[in-house]
């Protein structure tokens, strides 16, 4: 019995020892360790929970800690009126050089409207989208209308993750900012009829001891998304991923018409492999650019920014060899294209030629989540004779080739005399030079079996 005992209290000793240690970032009673900074919306205490009240005429205002933190497990509970939009920033920043004071970093999204991106994350006054729950649909259910919720947020090194009651919503891996307050936002507001609606939160604690060893492990947390440009993550490492440009030389990158890498028309700068405007005609200046090996089932990831009036395109599926002449090299290309400045866009068939198309054989729909003035990435998914084009994590058309579909498809468009195009088993992949500035990183490929 004794000996039962004793085991019992060495248990529960052990266990004690190993507890997570948690700290209340409030008391339940007042504001002491808060500050109220940008905007003039009301924060008061009501039951035990920090509400913050919206009001017309004032900018997005934030309630921060006084405290910076940098690796922390941050929980709390939340609940929000219809209407209102709100967050939660971490790891964020004040400073007087950077848009007077305006807070800025990332925030965990609070969103009750229909498109239902709460636990995303989203960069404050800098990058905007960071995670959008299009990367993510199934967590979009996570979070529950007029209910208290229950949020998690796991900052580790170059690692934030989010939960809503258990569900993982986002997964980022970035550097930007390491250390910054955590601050608690009342949005601005544009009806006056949400004006006096309440965003609240509760339970608010935080833990920053031994956090590598509480951390959620990576079988329960949602699809990562790498920001830090051109490199590859260790979970991207573990799934496979590799870089198809390293950002710094030309190594893996030739001609498509020469054995060695242009000598004009691209240019590595700062990151991004950028192909230099010239007369706008179709690789007549240092012209495309391939793999020098070929590729067969992968998934492709491209980040491009194009320039007012651009045109170019990645494409797979290519032979190099078979067009000897002017032109661009042979091979099914994903588009890309300025579509309200470029008049490709309105050639071909049924937009055929705009952005994001299978070019001139499939259009993409006409809304597609594109910012000209941002990067954005391209996604090329080859699974055997299936195809999918997707734009910034919302797929645009998907299709199957090696088939009489495809091949009636094919002869009714500009490479109807190309023999068998598109339906070989592998090929190279190719940056398209068409005479406009055009900008590339983050080039990367994960190979399928």
């Amino acid at each position: 019995m004794m000996k039962n005992i004793v085991l019992t209290l060495l248990l529960f000793c052990a266990a004690s020892l190993g507890a997570q240690n948690w700290e209340p970032l409030f008391n339940g009673k007042n504001l002491k360790g808060w500050k109220k900074l940008n905007g003039k919306a009301e924060y008061k205490i009501v039951d035990d929970a920090i509400v913050g009240v919206s009001k017309m005429g004032t900018p997005n205002t934030f309630l921060a800690t006084t405290k910076n933190y940098g690796d922390f497990i941050l929980e709390f509970d939340f609940k929000i009126d219809d209407g209102l939009n709100s967050g939660v920033q971490l790891r964020s920043e004040s400073k007087k050089d950077y848009k007077k004071g305006r807070v800025h970093g990332y925030q965990f999204e609070i969103d009750p409207s229909k498109r239902a991106w709460s636990g995303g994350i989203y960069d404050e006054a800098r990058r905007n989208w960071l995670y959008p729950l299009t990367l993510n649909p199934s967590a979009k259910t996570a979070f529950k209308n007029n209910a208290w919720n229950k949020a998690r947020i796991e900052a580790v090194g170059n690692s934030i993750r989010t939960w809503i009651n258990g569900v993982p919503c986002a997964n980022i891996w970035d550097d930007m900012t390491p250390v910054g307050f955590i601050a608690l936002q009342v949005h601005a507001i544009g009806n006056a009829a949400d004006e006096g609606k309440t965003v609240s939160w509760k339970n608010i604690r935080i833990c920053t001891t031994d956090v590598e060893r509480y951390q959620t492990p990576e079988a329960q947390a949602a699809p990562e998304v790498n920001l830090i440009a051109n490199t590859i993550s260790p979970s991207e490492a573990k799934e496979g991923w590799a870089l198809l440009w390293d950002g710094k030389t030309t190594d893996g990158w030739r001609g498509a018409k020469l054995s060695t890498f242009p000598a004009k028309g691209w240019k590595i700068e700062n990151g991004i492999l950028k192909v230099m405007k010239s007369g706008g005609a179709e690789s007549a200046n240092g012209g495309d650019i391939v793999t020098t090996r070929k590729y067969k089932n992968f998934i492709l990831k491209v980040d491009f920014k194009i320039t007012e009036g651009a045109n170019s395109g990645v494409k797979y599926f290519v032979n190099p060899g078979l067009n000897k002449g002017e032109g661009s090299a042979i091979g099914c290309e994903f588009q890309i294209l300025d579509d309200d400045k470029h008049p490709d866009a309105k050639l071909g068939v049924k937009g055929n030629r705009k952005l994001g198309s299978l070019y001139d054989l499939i259009p993409a729909p006409k809304d597609k989540p594109f910012n000209k003035k941002e990067f954005n990435t391209a996604t090329i998914i080859v699974k055997g004779n299936h195809v999918e084009h997707w734009l910034n994590g919302v797929k645009l058309i998907e299709y199957d080739r090696n088939n009489d579909m495809w091949n009636a498809l094919v002869a009714y468009s500009k490479y109807k005399n190309w023999p068998n195009f598109g339906n070989s088993e592998e090929g190279n992949i190719l940056l398209q030079d068409h005479g406009d500035e055009v900008w590339f990183k983050n080039v990367k490929i994960k190979e399928l079996e």
